[in-house]
């Protein structure tokens, strides 16, 4: 019995520290279109948890998928690109991108034209895989596929897709989603409160309560006709919401919402929006629309009252109508019932104060009187709506690359937006439709104050400060003219001091921006320095598209305790698991771990190191070794608690001093 214990015991201390994962698993099938045409199927099986990315990738992103296939000396032709599923769209917080992947499964089809005697295809896949703290590095399979073993396959509809999609893969868990509506509703009624506070509304509350408190015959008929009122209102505007989602898709409005080209069209229809608010021009339906639905109300009863309140959408439009466009536009990105959610928040703000003051007429007397502050309230909005134009540009120009709207450039345009505002909420600048001030009110004045404070604070993200309050809309620090800031170059940060300057480095090494780490990206030569200045070595496996690697630099390397570590006490090794520089001619050698390949690539290399040495092809991957490569403490892989990191630093550190 004690052997048997000792056994297991034994077992789970192996299985605990083998990391070799292979969370894809590739598997091929063809399809036998014509006596010379085949599809050729590519199945990958993705293990819970994990997920493979796209073929198709923005540039700085992860590794996409790519398929390379053997043409044999022309005996195939390969008709079009690789097709692929749907997959699953998500807005990257690292890369700041919108990048596709795949969960549990995923299917590829490439069509080819047999033009000799060959009976087999060979190929390869190159792929990356992901899970929620950690990402292995590109991995290749060879793909085999056999002619002579093929289904017959069923004759497709002109137009129709080679692949039948798996919506499932699409759909959010039930917490994610559930989170995501939510906060979509809540930003919907704070707009809705907002639309109500514009010329266009506002009004219209003591005019229709009135109307239903003097024609009603008694109190609570009064009350019910109101409430018939508000719920019209919701009814109306979530028939709209509902529209756009038929009219469309959710797929599609998911899919408009992410193309660069939207993007553009979406900042354009904003910016057009902003000036409407600011006062060059009303927005407005067609008169012919308010007096035909104006003359429906006239009929009484629940459709008279239904009527009522489609004339005031009408009527609202030219203050509703930009807010509604937004809202619309942000909802389209999370698809599904995003803008019906987003509607029915919307309409909720607005039809509420209808029927809570039908309900108590008195309230009516404590409301403000209709003036110039409806105007400051439309032009307020104007302001931010100009603002956020500019984050839908942003987006394009990422995706694109084109590094016109750049993070100093963003944020200048946001400064001066914002600036501007103060400007004209102290009564500095005036616009058209603006009352003449005598003075600032103590409301006005203090929103002033916070614009103010608000701007201030952004003016030194020019200078690299990572405005944390508003880090979902600038570019990332690193999509910018300086990685320090505008005409700054460091070498210190967070008080910390490093022994090490821009101008005199060791040979082979280089300052990892933004924090000035001293790091090499060679193994030998960083060893060299190691020993030569008697430090420790921490050896960083990463990878330039492992997400959860920037997290750890970005979130975790910047506190003060961990950074004084990796810049004075110990010499930082970072090794690029997918680094396709080529290896000299000299230094390629044949794979260790896979009869018959060879390493070309400098990142096969260091994920061939990894693997073979540390029984681990995760990344990111955390070594503490001396100077004879033996580990000074057990490795780590992706930790994001800070403490746990620096302890873990520090007891290395500590164990090579004594």
């Amino acid at each position: 019995m004690k052997k048997v214990t000792l056994f297991f015991a034994l077992l789970t201390i192996c299985l605990g520290q083998a990391q070799i994962l292979e969370p894809v698993k590739w598997s091929t099938s063809v399809e036998k279109i014509s006596d010379t045409e085949y599809k050729l199927i590519s199945k990958a099986t993705i293990e819970s948890g994990w997920h493979l990315y796209s073929q198709n990738v923005p540039e700085e992103g992860p590794i996409p998928t790519s398929f390379v296939y053997d043409e044999s000396e022309g005996a195939f032709k390969f008709i079009d690109n690789t097709s692929e599923e749907n997959g699953q769209t998500i807005d990257d917080p690292v890369f700041q991108m919108k990048i596709k992947f795949f969960e549990k499964s995923a299917t590829f089809i490439q069509k080819v034209e047999v033009l000799g005697d060959a009976s087999t295809v060979n190929g390869f896949v190159e792929f990356m895989a992901c899970d929620d703290s950690k990402c292995l590095p590109p991995t290749e399979a060879e793909l085999i596929f056999n002619l002579k073993e093929f289904a017959e396959a069923t004759p497709s509809i002109a137009g129709e897709q080679d692949i039948i999609v798996d919506n499932s893969n699409s759909i959010p868990t039930p917490n994610e989603s559930e989170k995501g509506l939510w906060g979509i509703f809540f930003i919907a009624f704070l707009s809705g409160f907002a639309a109500l506070l514009t010329p266009c509304v506002f009004p219209m509350i003591p005019m229709t309560v009135s109307f239903f408190t003097k024609q009603s015959k008694t109190k609570a008929a009064g009350i019910k006709n109101a409430i018939i009122y508000g719920i019209s209102i919701i009814v109306i505007y979530v028939l709209l919401g509902t529209a756009v989602t038929a009219v469309f898709g959710a797929d599609a409005l998911n899919a408009l919402a992410t193309n660069v080209w939207f993007n553009i069209i979406f900042f354009l229809l904003l910016v057009i929006f902003a000036v409407s608010f600011l006062g060059a021009f009303e927005i407005m339906l067609p008169n012919s629309w308010a007096n035909k639905v104006d003359s429906k109300a006239d009929r009484g009863g629940l459709i008279g009252i239904f009527f009522m309140a489609l004339a005031l959408a009408i009527v609202s439009f030219s203050c509703t109508g930009p807010i509604v466009g937004t809202l619309l536009v942000q909802a389209a990105s999370k698809g599904g019932l995003a803008p019906i959610i987003g509607m029915l928040g919307f309409s909720l703000a607005i039809a509420l104060p209808f029927a809570l003051f039908a309900a108590f007429p008195g309230w009516l007397n404590s409301l403000p009187k209709s003036g110039g502050w409806l105007n400051t309230v439309k032009v307020v909005l104007g302001f931010l709506e100009l603002a956020l134009a500019f984050k839908f540009l942003s987006q394009a120009d990422l995706v694109l690359q084109t590094h016109i709207l750049e993070r100093e450039v963003f944020l200048a345009i946001w400064i001066a937006i914002f600036g501007v505002l103060a400007f004209y909420l102290f009564g500095k600048i005036q616009l058209p439709h603006d009352t003449p001030l005598k003075h600032i009110s103590v409301g006005r004045l203090s929103l002033g104050l916070i614009v103010l404070a608000f701007t201030i604070y952004m003016i030194p993200g020019l200078w690299g400060a990572p405005l944390n309050l508003i880090s979902a809309f600038p570019p990332p620090q690193n999509y910018s003219e300086s990685p320090y800031g505008v005409g700054f170059s460091k070498v210190s940060e967070g008080g910390v001091q490093s022994d090490t300057n821009h101008d005199n480095l060791p040979e082979g090494a280089h300052l990892l921006a933004p924090h000035d780490i001293l790091a090499f990206n060679d193994y030998d030569k960083g060893l060299a320095y190691a020993r030569k200045v008697g430090k420790p070595v921490m050896i960083d496996f990463t990878g330039w598209a492992c997400v959860n690697c920037r997290k750890m630099e970005q979130n975790v390397w910047p506190n003060p305790n961990v950074l004084n570590i990796l810049k004075n006490e110990v010499v930082l090794i970072s090794l690029y698991v997918d680094d396709k520089r080529k290896l000299e001619a000299d230094e390629i050698i044949e794979s260790k771990l896979k009869e018959g390949k060879q390493l070309k690539y400098i990142g096969q290399k260091w994920s061939e190191l990894q693997t073979l040495k540390y029984k681990a092809n995760s990344q990111p991957f955390y070594v503490l070794m001396d100077h004879n490569e033996e580990n000074l403490i057990d490795p780590i892989a992706y930790t994001p608690n800070v403490e746990d990191y620096y302890t873990w630093l520090k007891e290395g550190v500590s164990k090579f001093n004594n």
